[in-house]
């Protein structure tokens, strides 16, 4: 059995690193905040890294594909027993967020962790 330290917090699937990929050939220093609700829901948003200002309150879960991920620390505080999985399904972006009219959006799906940090669900969130 693993413990939490060892379990990443964050991963993403092929499709979500290949658009990430194909973001940064426009944009090549990105990062993704994983919004809490609000006008675009609850989808993680990707952002120019000059265009968005990391909060003392945010917590950094990992990078997937070298690209860091950020969420705000109550919300860190609801979802630190899970493991977040960036991923792409067809539609529009958020508004302000850099897959916005690629005609796919991310989406953020999530497995709880078990107390030894191994996953033992899966559930959609988005």
């Amino acid at each position: 059995m693993t413990n939490d330290a060892t379990v990443p917090r964050v991963l993403a699937t092929d499709a979500a690193v290949d658009l990430i990929r194909e973001i940064r050939r426009d944009h090549p220093d990105i990062l993704f905040h994983q919004s809490g609700g609000c006008c675009d829901g609850s989808s993680p948003m990707c952002y120019p890294a000059d265009d968005y200002i990391v909060g003392d309150n945010d917590v950094k879960l990992g990078e997937i594909d070298g690209v860091p991920v950020y969420i705000s620390s109550s919300q860190y505080e609801v979802w630190k027993h899970t493991q977040l999985i960036i991923d792409v399904v067809p539609g529009r972006g958020g508004m302000f967020s850099l897959e916005n009219g690629r005609e796919k959006r991310f989406l953020t799906r999530s497995r709880l962790l078990g107390g030894g940090g191994d996953a033992c669900a899966v559930q959609a969130r988005g």
